[in-house]
């Protein structure tokens, strides 16, 4: 069941960064940032919120390493810890950003857990 559940997030996980590196423009309205002066969010976009989240999901599946799995873990922690920070700190539209940190807490503590054991 672990194993489903980790090729699910993994799968989860590409999902959500082809929306980054394929729609830019979209995924920039839906967390609410704007372009500027030119194209280099766009730029942006595509990299850190795109295909960075799109080759670790496709690393964990590649590989099937718990490491990996792990990895994919830390890589949501993180983000979880910075949308916390930013819940205390910044006072983002306060239901959206719990969402966004459900969505990274949750597959982070499963993840860290269920791939730490093996």
């Amino acid at each position: 069941m672990v194993e489903y559940i980790s090729i699910g997030l993994a799968l989860l996980t590409i999902g959500l960064g082809a929306f980054g590196f394929l729609a830019p423009r979209y995924t920039a309205s839906a967390l609410d940032l704007e372009t500027t002066h030119t194209t280099m969010g766009l730029s942006e976009m595509r990299a850190s919120v795109g295909a960075l989240f799109v080759a670790v999901g496709f690393a964990c599946l590649f590989t099937g390493s718990a490491s990996a799995y792990f990895m994919l873990g830390v890589v949501y922690a993180g983000a979880a810890t910075g949308r916390a920070l930013s819940l205390i700190l910044d006072a983002p539209p306060f239901r959206k950003a719990l969402t966004f940190f459900a969505f990274e807490a949750i597959p982070a503590g499963f993840l860290l857990w269920a791939h730490s054991l093996t």
